[in-house]
């Protein structure tokens, strides 16, 4: 029995293993490419490693574009969409969860239908809207359409749930108001669930590519994937250049996942707890 019970250990962390391998090498490979001499990423046999590192494909990057300014305004875009969704997540996922009003659960069958219908479906007529309203062009036209959204208000609706009714009840008797319970209970207990709600809308948000392309027309007002992709259109045969930018992208959210990962990770097992 111990025999088998180790032989299936071994199992799953090889298959573990290996599928942490083949989950990294893309990244691994993009990063190496970047650092590659000019024509080398495509050579034939294709080579995984750099003969000669170079930051070239960088510096090239740097003195085309003002990388500074579009990481400003990717960063600003992202972090003012992720603070001000959580608090509008939030509240709705709560209201939704534990307050009575008439109508609610057809209102929020309605919001899980409307999951189905395709993003860019929706992008022409909310163009429209925008440009009544004259936000075109603007950090705000790129702002609302992610200030709240309903898989948001699904996932702290779906674990607000859990709260028990006596807590919340307690605190009403003792005199809170709903704003006080929302502060001091639900926020505190909700925690785990926002970290993850904050990672996945900061993520989304930062690499979003379609939606400030359309809105935005001013060069300096471009998000970070906006620009170089622009500039990459001019060098779509330069493997190396491409990579190199690639990697900017990517670099600023891996940093801010894996810093928040055990959050991250937390909200997940304790949703699937809570199941």
């Amino acid at each position: 029995m111990t025999l088998r019970r180790a032989a299936t250990s071994v199992l799953v962390h090889g298959v573990l293993v290996l599928g942490a391998v083949l989950t990294l090498a893309p990244l691994l490979w993009m990063v190496s490419a970047s650092l590659m001499p000019a024509g080398e990423a495509t050579a034939a046999p294709p080579r995984l490693w750099p003969s000669s590192p170079t930051l070239a494909h960088y510096e090239t990057l740097f003195a085309r574009l003002n990388v500074w300014r579009y990481v400003a305004n990717s960063t600003l875009l992202a972090t003012a969409v992720t603070l001000v969704s959580l608090v509008l997540n939030s509240m709705a996922g709560y209201a939704f969860a534990k307050l009575r009003f008439a109508g609610r659960e057809r209102i929020f069958r309605g919001l899980l239908a409307s999951l189905v219908i395709p993003g860019q479906v929706s992008m022409l007529p909310l163009f429209l809207l925008l440009k009544q309203l004259g936000l075109i062009n603007t950090y705000w036209g790129v702002l609302v359409p992610g200030l709240a959204s309903i898989f948001g208000i699904f996932l702290v609706r779906q674990y607000a749930q859990s709260i028990p009714d006596s807590l919340l009840d307690a605190a009403r008797i003792d005199g809170a108001g709903e704003f006080r319970i929302y502060r001091s209970i639900v926020l505190p207990v909700c925690r785990p669930v926002l970290v993850t709600l904050a990672i996945v809308t900061f993520l989304g948000t930062w690499n979003d590519f379609l939606w400030p392309l359309i809105v935005l027309t001013d060069q300096d007002m471009y998000t970070l994937p906006v620009a170089l992709a622009n500039l990459l259109g001019e060098h779509v045969q330069d493997t190396e250049l491409m990579m190199a930018s690639a990697v900017l992208t990517v670099l600023p959210v891996v940093v801010v996942f894996l810093a928040l990962q055990r959050h991250y990770i937390a909200g997940i097992v304790s949703g699937a707890l809570k199941e």
